[in-house]
C-alpha cells in the first residue's frame, strides 16, 4: 500500500479538485491513497519548499520557485522519455503560459493543474457598462465603487502586467527592471486609481477583494486580481461576480498579464517516484482536467477545460471571457533571487500607491533591489 502525502493551499479552489482526484484515482488504483494538507495562501507564497520536500511527496507550487527549486535539487524532473507523447501534448493543450512557467534550464520541473492571470472582476448586476481602458478605471474609482488588491505582492504585480499591457516588460535588461517613462506611467495611472479605493485595499489579496463583491453591494469592480472561477458559480457565495479580460492601459488591449496558477510537483526525496510521476501526469491530463478537477471548483489549465462547454455554462462563461487575457499573458522571471526581490519591491509599490513617497524614489528602490537580487542568478 502506497500512502502518498502532498501540500496546496487553504481555498476550495486549491484543495477540493485535489481531494476528489485523489479518490478517484484511488479508486482506480486501490493500492494507492493520498492525504492532501492545506496552508494559507500567504504560506502558500512565502514557505520555503525545502522544508516541504523533506515532508511530503507531492507539492503544489507556484511557477516563481522553480528556479530556487532546482538549484536546491528538492523536486523532481518530469520530463521523463516515457512520458514524451504526454508532456508535448501538455505543452500544446495548455493555457497561456502556464505549462512554460515550469520549465527552467532545460527541465520541467511541475506540471500545471490551475491557470490564472490578473483578469478584472466586475459585479454585472450593479455595473453593465463594460470597462475596457484603464481610464474607464479612473473614472470609475472616483464613484467609491472600486476595489484593488493591493497588498504589496499583487502592488507590484499590478505594476508589472501594466508595464507588459503597454509593450515595456519588465527585467529585459540587468540595468534597471522597467525603463523609467513606463514605470512613471505606470505608477501614475495606479495611484490615480488607489487615490478613491477603499483604506483596506491596502492590506487586501484577490480572495479578500472577491469576498466583500460577492456579499455585500458596496463595490462595483476590481481591475486587477488573478481570477478565481469559484466566485462566478451560482451558490459559491451570496453573490456571482463575473470576471472578464483585463483594461488596458496600453493600445493592444488585454496583454501582459502576470500568469498565474498552480503546478504540481514531485519531492526528490518521494519514495514511489514511478507512482508519483504517473498521478501527477493524470492530474494533469485532459480526462482529470475537464472532468473531477473542473467538477468540484477547480481551474483547470488544460485547454479543453476552457473551450468545454458544461465548464462554461456553469461559471457564467468565466473561462470565455478570461481566455484572451490568459492567452497574451506576459511570463515573470523565475530565477533564484527574484521572489526576495518581489517581497522588497511590493513594499515599495505598496506604500507609494498609499501616498508615500514619489515615483522617482520608488522607481530608484525598486532598481537597486532588481540589480541586487541578479547577484544571486
Amino acid at each position: 500500500m502506497i500512502e502518498f502525502k502532498g501540500m496546496t493551499w487553504d481555498h476550495p479552489r486549491g484543495i477540493d479538485p485535489l481531494i476528489a482526484a485523489s479518490q478517484e484515482y484511488s479508486r482506480r488504483n486501490s493500492a494507492i491513497s493520498f492525504n492532501w494538507e492545506k496552508r494559507s495562501l500567504q504560506a502558500f507564497g512565502d514557505q520555503p519548499l525545502d522544508t516541504m520536500a523533506a515532508t511530503y511527496d507531492f507539492m503544489v507550487i507556484d511557477h516563481p520557485h522553480v528556479g530556487e527549486a532546482s538549484e536546491q535539487g528538492i523536486l523532481t524532473a518530469l520530463d521523463l522519455p516515457e512520458y514524451t507523447t504526454e508532456l508535448a501534448d501538455l505543452a500544446l493543450h495548455t493555457v497561456g503560459a502556464s505549462h512554460l512557467s515550469y520549465q527552467w534550464k532545460g527541465k520541467q520541473w511541475a506540471l500545471a493543474i490551475d491557470a490564472a492571470a490578473q483578469v478584472a472582476a466586475r459585479r454585472r448586476d450593479l455595473h453593465e457598462k463594460p470597462v475596457t481602458t484603464w481610464d474607464d478605471v479612473i473614472h470609475l474609482a472616483e464613484t467609491g465603487k472600486v476595489l484593488f488588491p493591493l497588498k504589496p505582492v499583487d502592488a507590484i504585480d499590478a505594476f508589472m502586467s501594466l508595464c507588459a499591457n503597454v509593450g515595456d516588460p519588465c527585467a529585459e535588461t540587468d540595468d534597471f527592471l522597467v525603463s523609467r517613462a513606463t514605470g512613471l506611467l505606470a505608477l501614475e495611472n495606479m495611484r490615480a486609481v488607489s487615490r478613491n479605493v477603499d483604506n483596506r485595499c491596502f492590506e487586501m489579496n484577490p480572495i479578500g477583494a472577491l469576498d466583500i463583491m460577492s456579499t455585500c453591494d458596496d463595490f462595483v469592480y476590481a481591475p486587477m486580481l488573478f481570477g478565481y472561477v469559484n466566485y462566478a458559480q451560482a451558490g459559491f457565495r451570496k453573490k456571482i461576480v463575473h470576471q472578464e479580460n483585463m483594461p488596458s492601459l496600453g493600445t493592444q488591449g488585454p496583454e501582459g498579464s502576470i500568469i498565474g496558477g498552480t503546478g504540481i510537483s514531485v519531492s526528490s526525496k518521494c519514495e514511489h517516484q514511478a507512482e508519483a510521476i504517473k498521478f501527477a501526469y493524470w492530474l494533469a491530463s485532459k480526462e482529470c482536467q475537464t472532468g473531477v478537477y473542473v467538477q468540484n471548483n477547480g481551474q483547470p489549465a488544460h485547454s479543453a477545460a476552457w473551450d468545454d462547454a458544461k465548464a462554461n455554462s456553469s461559471s457564467n462563461n468565466w473561462f470565455r471571457n478570461t481566455r484572451e487575457t490568459l492567452d497574451r499573458c506576459w511570463l515573470r522571471p523565475r530565477y533564484a533571487g527574484f521572489l526576495p526581490f518581489i517581497d522588497e519591491a511590493g513594499d515599495f509599490l505598496t506604500a507609494f500607491v498609499r501616498g508615500d513617497g514619489t515615483a522617482t524614489y520608488t522607481l530608484d528602490a525598486i532598481d537597486l533591489a532588481f540589480r541586487t537580487s541578479l547577484e544571486t542568478r
